[in-house]
């Protein structure tokens, strides 16, 4: 007997994307929908600040020194030393920092977002709350989507702070570069558009991280392995998002806003 279409094994990845793009959809509607939960997405924002802002300030340090480094060497075999604060300050703001935020954000606060739904669904709290009427993805999701969020933006501009500083340091000290060529070639480079897609992609990655994360934890397996499972599926699924989401952003940023002085 053949297995319908619709069911078919080989069509499982599609099904899966689109329940994930339909608890999207869910969770964007619910946020316009009353009540909302403030108390809820204030705990679950400083749940996700406080594991996140100390390790995205002290890997933003490493990532600009090697940029910083990576781009004075080229540069200086190009004899291009002047360019070296711009390429390394755009490199951090638009590429280096949103990235940073994200997978640390999907790493800490998402694995913990996914752990916590997966237990209450296989302890049934969930199909509870829905007896008794209230939306689990309004109560319960949409607080921690916007937490992941608002985190990732606020991180975002720190982290880009942090890894331009560091960058600079290291370019100064150990590349023998000097301050008035690092901040002009900045001056010269940057725009204020750099910063807007900095921060549309961390908008961009927070919703993908809290997303993935929810989806995978309302979804788990039965039992303690299940969650464990979607826990580790997560925080995969979000990286590959993220990776795929910043190609695109990208492009679309390179395509529409020209570079200054162009």
């Amino acid at each position: 007997m053949s297995t319908p279409v619709a069911t078919h094994p080989a069509l499982a990845p599609l099904r899966e994307t689109g329940k994930l793009f339909a608890l999207a959809g869910s969770v964007l509607a619910a946020c316009f929908r009353r009540p909302f939960q403030f108390r809820e997405l204030l705990e679950q924002f400083w749940f996700t600040a406080s594991v996140t802002i100390l390790p995205a300030a002290l890997v933003s340090i490493p990532f600009g020194a090697v940029i910083a480094l990576q781009v004075g060497s080229l540069t200086a075999q190009l004899g291009a030393q002047s360019f070296t604060g711009g390429a390394s300050v755009l490199a951090v703001i638009q590429q280096a920092s949103p990235l940073i935020v994200a997978l640390l954000i999907a790493g800490a606060g998402g694995s913990a977002i996914c752990a916590d739904l997966g237990s209450r669904k296989i302890l049934e709290e969930l199909d509870a709350m829905e007896v008794m009427g209230v939306s689990p993805i309004q109560r319960l999701v949409v607080p921690r989507v916007i937490a992941t969020v608002l985190v990732a933006v606020l991180l975002n501009g720190l982290v880009s702070v942090v890894g331009v500083l560091g960058g600079y340091f290291f370019n100064v000290v150990l590349q023998h570069g000097t301050p008035g060529a690092y901040l002009s070639s900045f001056n010269a480079l940057a725009q204020l558009p750099d910063l807007y897609i900095s921060e549309i992609k961390a908008l961009v990655f927070g919703f993908i991280a809290g997303v993935v994360a929810a989806f995978r934890g309302l979804n788990p397996r039965s039992g303690p392995k299940g969650v464990g499972d979607a826990v580790n599926q997560s925080v995969v699924i979000t990286f590959l998002l993220l990776f795929l989401a910043n190609l695109v952003l990208t492009a679309i940023y390179l395509r529409v806003v020209p570079a200054k002085g162009a």
